[in-house]
């Protein structure tokens, strides 16, 4: 799992609830729409001016999957949108370039419509970035759980690692903040028992103490906040942003060649799909349409990931997983927009 996948979890859930502050957010096609007059981040601009002057571009550290498709669009590039998410975060424009994630004849041809921000969390947005990363962990956990299942403590090893090395000291902050019980050493306890002796008997004990830690630092959120679709769809949405740049990272030429990030991206795929079932009646009935695509490709998503154990030949390639994806976040945001348009 890259670490950079979870530094910029804040850039992208800054985006989702950008867009859903407001059902008229200011846009490159519509740059005089009104702003809400409770934002709930505050967007800083790369030369350190705070506002919302550089609305016409597109912030490549922020924007969702189909934001960058304008991109994608423009130059003809197979899967560019997925490629700019996974090279987050970009201190200026021009690391794309630097990046290779194009090239300087691309750049000089989107240059103009390319913005850098830094965006500060506040209100729903910082609640949605703190449940993001708790249930990253929890992906993470889960699919460790299906490989000791299959005495296969090595594979499951990494995934036990990740939620203490990539994602805990992101998210120690907000633990503070809202009064956690510190549980970083019972993740670390884990690990080290996992890699020293996988059959002991307390590997399956402290497991669920795990678990039970990362489900006690959700819980700190209000239950009716983290049973609002709005706000749970928000949190699918970055799990999914992320399966789907660990699932690009795991395929080469149709063959699943890094498991590692295969698995990642099975542990997300499958909590989203949890998440979804819990709010999936609400979402029906607030937007029939809306559900129905979002539950037909959740479907299809499940399907990519057989098993924990990867097999053979990928099941789908990358650009057919982001259609997936893309198709949940933009239905997805039709609720969000809905719900917000009713309060």
């Amino acid at each position: 799992m890259k670490r950079l996948h979870y530094i910029c979890l804040t850039f992208a859930t800054a985006a989702i609830i950008t867009l859903s502050s407001c059902s008229s957010t200011p846009t490159a096609e519509n740059p005089s729409a009104p702003v809400a007059s409770t934002p709930t981040t505050e967007a800083v601009s790369s030369n350190g001016h705070t506002g919302h002057a550089s609305k016409e571009k597109i912030n490549i550290n922020t924007a969702i999957l189909s934001e960058l498709d304008k991109f994608e669009a423009k130059l003809g590039v197979p899967a560019l949108s997925n490629k700019i998410q996974a090279n987050r975060p970009y201190g200026n424009p021009e690391d794309l370039v630097t990046k290779k994630v194009i090239t300087q004849e691309q750049f000089d041809q989107i240059k103009d419509q390319v913005g850098v921000q830094e965006v500060v969390l506040t209100g729903e947005a910082k609640d949605v970035d703190y449940m993001s990363k708790l249930s990253l962990m929890k992906g993470h956990l889960l699919v460790a759980k299906e490989l000791l299942d299959q005495n296969q403590p090595k594979q499951a090893e990494p995934h036990i690692g990740h939620p203490v090395e990539e994602i805990y000291v992101d998210v120690e902050d907000q633990l503070n903040e809202r009064k956690v019980k510190e549980f970083k050493t019972t993740l670390v306890s884990l690990q080290d028992l996992v890699k020293s002796s996988p059959k002991d008997s307390k590997v399956k004990t402290n497991f669920a103490s795990s678990m039970q830690s990362v489900d006690s630092a959700i819980a700190a959120l209000p239950e009716a906040q983290r049973s609002k679709p709005g706000f749970v769809l928000q949190v699918i949405n970055e799990l999914l942003d992320s399966a789907n740049s660990e699932y690009g990272a795991a395929i080469a030429n149709g063959k699943i060649t890094a498991p590692i990030e295969y698995q990642d991206s099975r542990g997300f795929v499958v909590y989203a799909n949890d998440l979804y079932k819990g709010i999936s009646s609400q979402v029906a009935q607030a937007d029939p349409e809306a559900h129905k695509a979002i539950d037909a490709s959740f479907a299809e998503l499940i399907k990519v990931w057989p098993s924990a154990i990867p097999p053979a030949k990928a099941v789908k390639i990358p650009n057919d997983v982001t259609k997936l994806v893309k198709t949940i976040e933009e239905n997805s945001q039709k609720v969000v927009d809905k719900s917000n348009t009713k309060a």
